[in-house]
């Protein structure tokens, strides 16, 4: 199974799956000398893990990071810096069930095509606790850019959407529910939502908007590396991701050209944001902003029919621990694939 690692000279590999003894990851390329705020890194951790409210799933994992190199008393050396995250709360036999069955929308059956094989406990390396190791990645990148602020949030859930503009909003908000919607009102009825939702035995999808501000000007290449293709790339590969779309995103096709302009300021500036801080695939200094799409959880804990692998149209309900909405738990996942980006694009700069 190729396509493991992600980045050009920060380069991110992942390795392991869901039910096995761990996950783990390589970061290549990180510069020496950076300081670690390992505390910091836990932080993202917690944010991710599951367990860590009631509208998530209720699998505990502790996810702690043990680094095997790269560092050395909290720096880093310039070497490659390996990395793993225990196992300790995998319940294969939840997945029993499955061994023989395709579940409606999962990558069961395409893997079993593609490789002739599969791990079914709780999706192998197609679930999306590999993306751990991406927080962990996520996270030192953040520290190679202290000067550059990254924030994600919940901006709807199923048909409740947060209207109100990112500038209007107290980022500082989003860690103060289990929802990560930095508005009170809105978060409280998106909960409410969730819980009915997993009462039924069902799952919803969401939104997840992000803000990146301090953004120099000149990350991204022309032509096929572009900032916003990279950041596409990067959001599309998260687990459950259908859709992406950066400053005016579908909604600029609506507009004429005059409205949708930005008219510069004599500092380079611009009056107006609708590119979304990137012009011609690089930055122009002003904010990033974004939109990622979750679709619901596949599994359900409902009947549905499912196919195995002999052929036959099978009743199967889903069992086991699963998020009835992932969207609280993918915030620190949309940031820190949004950060592996920037060091990405931060190092290649360097190189002119």
């Amino acid at each position: 199974m190729a396509g493991n690692s992600y980045g050009t000279l920060y380069k991110v590999t992942t390795f392991g799956e869901s039910h096995g003894e761990a996950l783990g990851g390589i970061i290549d390329g990180c510069p020496p000398g950076i300081q670690l705020d390992f505390e910091a890194i836990e932080v993202d951790m917690a944010r991710r893990k599951p367990g860590q409210s009631a509208i998530v799933t209720q699998r505990k994992e502790p996810d702690a990071v043990q680094f095997l190199s790269g560092i050395f008393e909290g720096k880093t050396t310039g070497t490659p810096i390996g990395f793993i995250i225990p196992n300790t709360n995998q319940k294969s036999d939840d997945y029993s069930h499955i061994k023989d069955n395709y579940r409606p929308s999962h990558a069961d059956y395409v893997y079993d095509q593609k490789y002739g094989f599969r791990d079914y406990r709780g999706g192998g390396r197609s679930s999306a606790r590999e993306t751990a190791s991406r927080v962990v990645a996520g996270a030192i990148a953040k520290q190679m850019l202290p000067e550059i602020k990254i924030n994600a949030y919940v901006s709807s859930v199923g048909p409740i959407h947060l209207e109100t503009p990112y500038q209007e909003l107290d980022f500082s908000k989003i860690e103060s529910n289990p929802v990560r919607c930095p508005d009170e009102k809105s978060a409280a009825i998106m909960e409410e939502y969730i819980r009915d939702i997993r009462k039924q035995g069902d799952t919803v999808g969401g939104v997840v908007t992000c803000v990146i501000q301090n953004v120099p000007v000149g990350l991204g290449e022309p032509v096929f590396d572009k900032l916003h293709a990279e950041l596409g790339k990067a959001m599309l590969s998260i687990n459950a991701v259908k859709g992406f779309e950066y400053g005016s995103g579908f909604s600029g096709s609506e507009m004429k050209g005059s409205e949708h302009n930005d008219l510069y300021n004599p500092d380079g500036s611009t009056k107006t944001n609708l590119s979304g801080g990137i012009q011609g695939g690089i930055s122009n200094g002003m904010d990033i902003y974004f939109r990622v799409a979750f679709k619901p959880v596949a599994t359900i804990m409902q009947t549905q029919d499912s196919l195995d692998n002999k052929g036959n149209i099978t009743p199967m309900t889903g069992k086991g621990r699963h998020d009835p909405c992932v969207v609280p738990r993918a915030v620190p996942i949309v940031e820190a694939m949004a950060a592996i980006v920037l060091a990405d694009f931060y190092l290649i700069n360097k190189t002119y």
